[in-house]
């Protein structure tokens, strides 16, 4: 076996599966699951009479590229929703199935294992766990930035040593942040762009976030558009990673795109085709239709406002919450160990949320996951408000 592996964690859920293996259910309060970040509001009627229009494509491979349709859908929506001026579809686009294997699959690309120094990946501190993964696998050395609440809970770049960013070949970041939901502003990007140029690194972009937002008239900025703003048109070092599971409630279509510096991806496409991960044909139709509408976008949106003001509503006087800058997380500090808080509210009031140290390692003195529990606002309005109460209720009996 490659030795690497042994360097894996267990994946979150598997650790949280542990720790309430044993918890009794409670009699008469049905499971509420806050814990994993799996939409569950309807997918689209467009989305669905296009998987039903397109079965025949079954009897056909897809190639690795996608069909031209689907890059155009994708990057007339990036130039859309970005303001770009120009995202050549032949050449700065890739479908993907989903962000995860993407985001996996592009450190393996891009790192270089066998330079004289030992390779650094940098993510920030809690992260999506898929980031170790593919640096460790990929023969890096993770560099955890941590995001806690003196940093806003964003990156912040000036704690990075000389000698880190001299090793540094990939720099991952999430904005909207997994879990905090805090957004990286423009001048802070641009900062990054800038120790790219620098320092000679790529720059991974998760944005699968980037539609969850508050405020119809200021979306978060993503990484292109900051580079198309400094005139950087070939999107030299940038890549951006997006999905149509939380901005389309398609987590089963896996389905996204990678987008940016078209000499990475030629590369990446030819990594690609020995990887094999194509996207089905009924995929590619589906992912057309819905990266075409923003109707349906737009009401999604308006369902997470709706349960953001009914939970924080409920929480506010009993836990340190905020409505955080986009996303559909809650990230609040628990008054007790996040793993007893998990643990107990579960046994006590059928409320499944994960605790914060399960997405975040020790880094730089401390655990910025520590007494702090994710919550996902993913279930429906009715079943968020009276997770809500019960947490409420759980809360005020400690």
């Amino acid at each position: 076996m490659n030795p690497r592996l042994a360097s894996l964690q267990p994946y979150p859920f598997q650790k949280l599966a542990e720790l309430t293996r044993d918890v009794p259910a409670v009699p008469g309060k049905s499971c509420i699951r806050l814990s994993v970040g799996e939409p569950r509001h309807p997918a689209p009627q467009l989305v669905l009479d296009a998987v039903r229009a397109e079965l025949q494509g079954l009897s056909s491979y897809p190639t690795t590229r996608g069909t031209v349709a689907l890059r155009e859908a994708i990057a007339s929506w990036a130039r859309r929703r970005f303001k770009l001026a120009a995202l050549d579809p032949e050449r700065q686009v890739l479908p993907a199935c989903g962000t995860r294997e993407a985001l996996y699959s592009i450190a393996q690309a891009v790192v270089d294992p066998v330079r004289e120094t030992a390779p650094v990946v940098i993510m920030p501190n809690p992260f999506y766990q898929i980031y170790e993964g593919a640096a460790l696998l990929g023969g890096a050395q993770p560099y955890f930035l941590n995001t806690t609440r003196e940093t806003g809970y964003k990156m912040d770049f000036s704690l990075v040593p000389a000698d880190i960013w001299a090793r540094t070949q990939l720099v991952y970041i999430c904005t909207p942040g997994n879990p905090t939901g805090a957004v990286t502003d423009p001048q802070e990007l641009a900062r990054l762009i800038e120790l790219a140029e620098r320092h000679d690194f790529v720059i991974a972009s998760d944005e699968c976030y980037s539609e969850i937002y508050f405020d119809e008239a200021s979306p978060p900025p993503g990484l292109l558009q900051v580079a198309h703003e400094l005139g950087i048109e070939d999107y030299r070092r940038c890549l951006v990673f997006h999905s149509l599971s939380k901005r389309s409630n398609l987590p089963g279509l896996r389905s996204g795109f990678i987008a940016g510096d078209a000499e990475i991806l030629a590369d990446y496409l030819q990594f690609r085709t020995y990887e094999g991960c194509t996207m089905s044909s009924i995929a590619q139709s589906a992912s057309i239709e819905a990266w075409n509408d923003e109707t349906h976008v737009r009401d999604n949106r308006n369902y997470y406002r709706e349960k953001f003001d009914t939970a924080l509503q409920i929480l506010d006087t009993v836990l340190p919450v905020s409505k955080p800058d986009a996303g559909f997380y809650l990230w609040p500090r628990t008054p007790i160990d996040d793993e007893r808080f998990a643990r107990e509210l579960l046994a006590r009031e059928n409320v499944l949320v994960l605790p914060g140290r399960y997405l975040s390692r020790q880094a730089h003195g401390g655990n910025p996951g520590h007494n702090h529990v994710r919550m996902a606002l993913v279930a429906s309005v009715e079943e968020c408000k009276e997770a809500a109460l019960r947490i409420r209720r759980f809360v005020e009996s400690i």
